[in-house]
């Protein structure tokens, strides 16, 4: 199978193309702002070094969140855009399934932790590499108290890693890997397994938006008091 895996959920822009878990071209950009002015170009980088074309892909994956608003949306469109035009599949990647699964070895517990500011962070916890439940926005506190219940090494992944470590130092940790994004190799193994129908391209938020629409359109009176 060949596919394209495109992430632009977190602290990075990523295209890559594998064909059987082989990778043809990868291309990864930290970046913290300007995924979408970057996309275009490292897709068509990385399609070009692969060969054989848009035709050649036989499926589309992309990290649907947690994450970035904004980026999940460049990312999302981008991919469903292509997917449309080509008549492929796109399937939908957690982000925090595919941090976990950038890890070196699936052993032993791990939590994929991202940074959600404001005291908390989005996490999902594992025990060799099977999740132990769903995905979930969590105050740092009652995070760090679930991870203790894992027992006394536990490996730590993505962003909110150094959050976590650093509100408790006490905390014995087995391994901290802090990385702003999974690993293309993660994604492309997690896009391959995907099953089509139950890994959609959907956004995934697990909080509401911080921004919040006008309560009123321009120009229209406040409204009184109760």
């Amino acid at each position: 199978m060949r596919l394209l895996v495109i992430d632009t959920a977190l602290g990075a822009c990523t295209a890559a193309v594998f064909e059987d878990e082989r990778p043809l071209a990868v291309r990864f950009e930290p970046m913290v702002k300007g995924h979408q002015e970057r996309l275009g170009g490292l897709v068509r980088d990385v399609m070009a070094e692969a060969g054989g074309g848009f035709e050649s892909l036989d499926r589309v994956g992309v990290t649907v969140g947690p994450g970035s608003f904004t980026g999940l949306r460049v990312g999302l469109a981008f991919a469903q855009g292509l997917g449309a035009a080509l008549d492929r599949p796109v399937v939908g990647i957690s982000t925090l399934d595919a941090l976990a699964a950038s890890r070196g070895s699936p052993d032993g517990p791990a939590a994929a932790l991202i940074d959600a500011r404001r005291g908390q962070v989005y996490a999902r916890l594992f025990a060799d590499g099977a999740p132990l439940g769903e995905a979930e926005a969590l105050p740092i506190e009652q995070a760090a108290e679930r991870i203790a219940a894992l027992g006394p090494a536990v490996a730590l992944v993505g962003n909110g890693a150094a959050v976590l470590a650093g509100a408790f130092p006490d905390l014995t940790i087995w391994r901290t890997d802090d990385r702003v994004a999974p690993a293309p190799e993660a994604l492309a193994r997690l896009a391959a397994d995907a099953d089509p129908a139950t890994h959609p391209p959907r956004p995934l938020y697990l909080r509401a938006p911080d921004a919040t629409p006008p309560s009123r359109l321009p120009g229209q009176p406040r409204q009184p008091q109760a």
